[in-house]
């Protein structure tokens, strides 16, 4: 080779003689051997490839210069540049593992989703959760209280479905004594038979008298006094064989305002699941009722209270403190009448926020089923349920306290 064919200032590098050459790209993938007399494609013009066998270079008809087969330049002929680089398949464009990293990425992107769904879905579970407690009110950290029923759309005591929801919690109570009867109400509290009332509703059976209780289909069995409370007039009876109860709902009586709705369900003198409904009156109302069976006997089994600044007695003047109970209450102006005693004061979630326990007679200690003054003047009383909570699994444990 020539030294016209080299470059002046390497010495050694082939120049092609002409301006803006770059080197040739590295070569592809080997490709099948041509066979000589093949028909391709050099640029525009199909060409026959020949083999030049005499001295191990290569020939193209078409172009008319031929390549050295050890030395790489070219002669003869009009050259216009280079071979064009090699054009790869799309597919083997991307080195293999392009398609490999993708398939990871998109894997680690869909796994981030799905980990954010996730939490997504338990952050709105636990906002829930905590949305629910807040607005129950509830005074136990456990739960909110379940609402048998639902106020109507103007806050109002839907007062038929409370009846529905809440009747077959409520039982009819009769103590027979030697000194006569007494009737009242109960409120039950679990399937086996245990059921709430008032102290002075059964006080009798203390003494050696006898329980009834009536269930709402008719059905009665005997009871036995499980636990009292005389300082808070309650107490808590188990009805014996009882199965498959309804127990009422106990709800939040700390919730409970001037103004609330409420519906009274009992047995006045004897008339079995008689409902009404009035209104919470005021609240911490302090009152005092005779609990002794010598007392309530007279007048039905009913409580009738001593309130701040009335004129004279309006109870037995020869009970003696022992035979009392005092304690802050809810007045109501929904009738209450001898027999509603131990009988559940419902608000409008069907849930019972008291017991009733008392009621005021214009007529005093001598207000009886027979007495014109007696029946309900719009002044009854129950015993706040959460005050009946504090005592309650000491009852049912069968203490008294």
């Amino acid at each position: 080779m020539s030294e016209q064919q080299r470059n002046p200032e390497s010495g050694d590098t082939p120049s092609y003689g002409y301006a803006g050459w770059a080197p040739p790209l590295p070569a592809g993938p080997p490709a099948a051997p041509v066979v000589e007399g093949t028909v391709v494609s050099h640029g525009a013009a199909p060409h026959r490839y020949v083999e030049d066998h005499s001295g191990g270079a290569f020939q193209d008809g078409a172009f008319g210069s031929d390549r050295a087969a050890e030395g790489g330049a070219f002669t003869g002929g009009a050259f216009d540049g280079p071979p064009p680089p090699p054009v790869l398949p799309a597919a083997a464009a991307a080195p293999a593992g392009g398609h490999a990293r993708r398939g990871f990425l998109r894997g680690r992107l869909a796994l981030v989703t799905a980990v954010a769904a996730v939490a997504a879905v338990l952050g709105g579970v636990a906002g829930g959760a905590l949305a629910v407690g807040e607005r129950g009110g509830s005074t136990t950290a456990s739960s909110t209280i379940a609402s048998p029923v639902s106020a109507r759309s103007d806050g109002s005591a839907d007062v038929a479905a409370i009846a529905s929801a809440v009747s077959p919690s409520v039982v009819q109570i009769t103590v027979k004594t030697n000194s006569g009867t007494a009737t009242g109400t109960g409120v039950v509290l679990t399937t086996g038979g245990q059921i709430l009332t008032n102290y002075h509703v059964v006080s009798g059976a203390a003494s050696g008298g006898t329980v009834t209780v009536t269930f709402k289909d008719g059905s009665t069995a005997g009871a036995t006094l499980t636990g009292t409370d005389k300082a808070l007039d309650v107490a808590v009876i188990t009805a014996s064989g009882a199965e498959n109860l309804t127990p009422a709902t106990l709800g939040d009586s700390g919730q409970v305002q001037v103004g609330d709705s409420v519906v009274a369900i009992g047995n006045p003198e004897g008339l079995t699941g008689t409902v009404t409904s009035g209104i919470i009156s005021a609240e911490n109302r302090q009152v005092t009722v005779q609990v002794d069976e010598g007392s309530t006997s007279g007048n039905g089994g009913f409580g009738f209270p001593t309130l701040p600044g009335q004129r004279g007695s309006n109870g037995n003047s020869n009970s003696t403190a022992g035979d009392t109970a005092t304690y802050k209450a809810f007045q109501t102006d929904a009738a209450l009448n001898p027999g509603n005693s131990g009988g559940p004061l419902i608000n409008t979630a069907g849930q019972v926020i008291g017991v009733n326990s008392a009621m005021y007679s214009a007529g005093g200690s001598s207000s009886t089923a027979d007495s014109s003054s007696a029946g309900s003047v719009g002044l009854g009383f129950a015993i706040p349920v959460n005050d009946i909570k504090k005592v309650l699994p000491e009852l049912q444990a069968g203490h008294n306290v």
